[in-house]
């Protein structure tokens, strides 16, 4: 399993720009991560943020769980609506530091536009934002 994080404050959400091997190239997308063994995802959520944005959470809410293609994989992304932000690092396994972008929450329909964010889960996780909050 594997988790997908909106991590939001206030007026931005947190994204991360990291290297898409498949793609070969940049992509800006929500934290992400590996579900751990003997970890839950809230858990799991938690260690992502502050590995991949340095923040952890004060409050972690479990939107939904996602399948991509469930007619021939079995893996399911569960998706983490964080807030409460605050400062605290861990290390974590990229291969390279990842860049954090804080975006403006009343910049959903521009986030959709922009070519470098393409990844289906971050796509439906910005339209489950934009619905919830009501923008």
């Amino acid at each position: 399993a594997a988790v997908l994080v909106a991590p939001v404050d206030n007026k931005h959400m947190y994204l991360v720009r990291e290297y898409a091997t498949g793609m070969d190239r940049y992509e800006l997308t929500f934290v992400k991560g590996n579900v751990d063994a003997g970890e839950d995802v809230l858990s799991a959520a938690d260690r992502e943020l502050q590995e991949e944005i340095g923040m952890g959470a004060r409050e972690l809410e479990h939107l939904r769980s996602m399948t991509t293609a469930p007619g021939y994989l079995r893996h399911s992304t569960h998706v983490i609506l964080a807030t409460g932000l605050y400062p605290s690092r861990l290390d974590g396994d990229e291969p390279e530091p990842l860049e954090t972008v804080a975006w403006p929450l009343d910049e959903l329909d521009d986030l959709l536009e922009q070519p470098e964010f393409t990844d289906a889960r971050s796509v439906a996780v910005a339209l489950l934002l934009q619905r919830r909050l009501g923008r």
